[in-house]
């Protein structure tokens, strides 16, 4: 069984920054990605950025330039690092491990809240 423990988060200005961590734990097989993926109210969820185990970066083009993503492959952690946060970044973030051929994992969610 995998598990997925996000932490980070909170409330922050606009132009601001956040850092959000997860760690997994359990049986964690490769080939695999570990990434981030949010969903704002009304909407669904989307990519904010992903990793592979073989170290190919993927982000979404509404965070490209603002946030960085980083993967421990020993630790089995993943961060993400969101730099110049706009109002329309607010949304609850997931950590996501998604294991070639098995269902994804989640994390249980963190809210990330921009507002002046």
């Amino acid at each position: 069984q995998v598990q997925l423990v996000e932490s980070g988060g909170g409330l922050v200005q606009p132009g601001g920054s956040l850092r959000l961590s997860c760690a997994a734990s359990g049986s964690i097989f490769s080939p695999n990605a570990m990434g981030w993926y949010r969903q704002a109210p009304g909407k669904q969820r989307e990519l904010v950025a992903e990793v592979t185990s073989g170290g190919k970066t993927n982000y979404a083009d509404s965070v490209k330039g603002r946030f960085t993503l980083s993967r421990d492959n020993v630790k089995n952690t993943v961060d993400l690092q969101m730099n110049s946060l706009k109002l329309e970044d607010t949304a609850v973030y997931y950590c996501n491990l998604a294991i070639y051929g098995l269902a994804p994992y989640w994390g249980q969610g963190t809210q990330v809240t921009v507002s002046s």
